[in-house]
């Protein structure tokens, strides 16, 4: 009897170990990216003295409770069209001895943060100039103490191109 001869299909190769091996190496290299990138990227803190501010968070929510409790509020305005932001002062401190200080941050750059003394003139008004301050976004804060009282101000500011 002759002898049949099959003919066995030769085995085909799957292409998903190696799919399956690409996708891990990738995913390797997008995350070794990533933390090289956020290794290398220069985080900021808001102000140099942050660690001793977050310390005095207490006294700053008090001096804030403070603040709201006046008649009137102390009020930080941007004026555009003059380029100045105007400070405005309870008329409730009148007569009473002031000092403190006007501090403008900029979150995305501290280098550019910076105070001036508070000087307020007879109505209690003080206008800044803000030439010196870039264009976009800016948190002032407004720390002064009246006859040993501390008061407390946090106002945002986006100053346009």
């Amino acid at each position: 009897m002759p002898s049949l001869v099959v003919n066995k299909p030769a085995p085909q190769r799957s292409l998903w170990p190696y799919a399956i091996i690409a996708t891990f190496v990738l995913f390797a290299l997008f995350i070794g990216s990533m933390v090289k990138q956020a290794m290398s990227s220069s985080v900021d803190l808001v102000s140099k003295d942050y660690y001793r501010q977050e310390l005095e968070h207490q006294q700053r929510m008090e001096a804030t409770a403070r603040t709201r409790a006046l008649a009137a509020e102390a009020v930080v305005r941007y004026q555009a069209a003059a380029h100045q932001l105007e400070v405005q002062l309870p008329a409730a401190l009148q007569g009473q001895a002031l000092s403190g200080t006007v501090q403008f941050f900029r979150p995305s750059d501290q280098t550019r943060d910076f105070s001036v003394p508070l000087q307020p003139d007879a109505d209690l008004r003080q206008v800044l100039s803000t030439a010196r301050l870039q264009p976009g976004y800016w948190r002032v804060r407004l720390d002064f103490s009246a006859d040993g009282q501390r008061y407390f101000v946090e106002q945002n500011v986006t100053i346009p191109n």
